[in-house]
């Protein structure tokens, strides 16, 4: 098992990027066992661990939240805990949220053909057509409806993740995750 991050990386010239690294569990648990406080950063607990000296580059001013992508928090050991495409479907789904959530909205706009997928409601989703089985994504006050079969989950999810400003090829992977 292992989880990723996206880190600061300080380069020539001062530019700071931010690089992906996967880690086993137990090193993420020793990373976030020596958290000093919330909010504190991968980097700011590695460097005062390692010793090393606080970073030049100034951080980019901006929400946490918008900062946040899917890649952020989802992780295959969390997909993996998820028995059935129902179950994956919604956890994406939870995630997006989690780190969208002021953009949440937009999904609504996710429609097929004839049918409404996303509501604000149980109600809403089972008066726009029959054997819909809305369920709730977790965490957050929106339903989706879940009858429909593993490809269209599929397209729901790119078509969610483009409304969320994902490129198409972050998208694609996104959907990959199901």
């Amino acid at each position: 098992m292992w989880h990723a991050y996206n880190v600061p990386i300080i380069s020539e010239g001062s530019m700071s990027m931010s690089k992906r690294i996967e880690v086993d569990d137990d090193v993420y648990a020793h990373i976030a066992g020596h958290t000093q406080h919330i909010g504190e950063s991968a980097s700011d607990i590695l460097r005062r661990l390692l010793n090393l000296p606080k970073g030049t580059a100034q951080p980019v001013l901006a929400s946490a939240a918008s900062q946040r992508r899917i890649f952020d928090v989802l992780n295959h050991a969390d997909l993996a805990e998820q028995r059935s495409v129902v179950a994956r479907f919604l956890h994406i789904l939870a995630m997006l949220y989690r780190c969208h959530a002021d953009d949440f909205s937009r999904v609504l706009q996710v429609r097929g053909r004839d049918r409404i997928y996303f509501a604000a409601s149980e109600n809403e989703l089972a008066q726009a057509g029959n054997s819909t089985n809305p369920k709730q994504i977790p965490a957050s006050p929106y339903w989706v409806i879940t009858n429909n079969n593993t490809t269209r989950k599929k397209s729901m999810l790119t078509q969610v993740a483009k409304e969320l400003g994902y490129s198409e090829a972050d998208a694609e992977k996104i959907r990959d995750f199901l």
